[in-house]
């Protein structure tokens, strides 16, 4: 019964990375996607999170830092080809994931989301110190990491 189970998710994953995007890259392996993700619920809890194309273009050209999560399997792509670019520009580290259904549900939200900023400062007050010092350490990897796969790509 436990390989039928492994067996579908495996069928899920597979199907997973046939809806990627060509252009896709860098895609986040699957350890990388899962920490990701964690980040992106720790913001979405902290509140040092923007959601969507919109308010990610818009907080890049304000110019906010942090780290950038891009769905890959995004249809039509066209609405995300200018993200890349843009946050190049500002120097901005950005990663791809598989499913913007799983970005959807890091980031608490019940729609499905094309793309996500992740910034260390909340929108609005203040956080405790233990968790700044938690989401910052947890950034600091994720950016570290997404850093370093981009380099060894391009």
């Amino acid at each position: 019964m436990g390989s039928d189970s492994e067996n579908e998710r495996s069928v899920k994953e597979r199907k997973k990375m046939m809806a990627v995007a060509p252009i896709a890259k860098p895609l986040a392996g699957k350890k990388l996607c899962k920490r990701t993700l964690k980040l992106v619920r720790r913001a979405a809890e902290a509140k040092c999170l923007k959601r969507g194309v919109k308010e990610v273009v818009k907080s890049v050209r304000r110019g906010q830092k942090g780290l950038c999560v891009i769905a890959g399997n995004i249809s039509p792509i066209d609405v995300i080809t200018h993200v890349p670019i843009l946050l190049e520009e500002a120097d901005i580290p950005y990663i791809y994931v598989p499913s913007k259904e799983d970005l959807a549900v890091a980031g608490v939200t019940k729609r499905p989301t094309c793309c996500v900023l992740v910034t260390t400062k909340p929108t609005k007050g203040e956080l405790a110190q233990e968790v700044q010092e938690k989401l910052q350490g947890d950034f600091n990897q994720v950016a570290a990491d997404v850093k370093e796969m981009a380099s060894s790509l391009f």
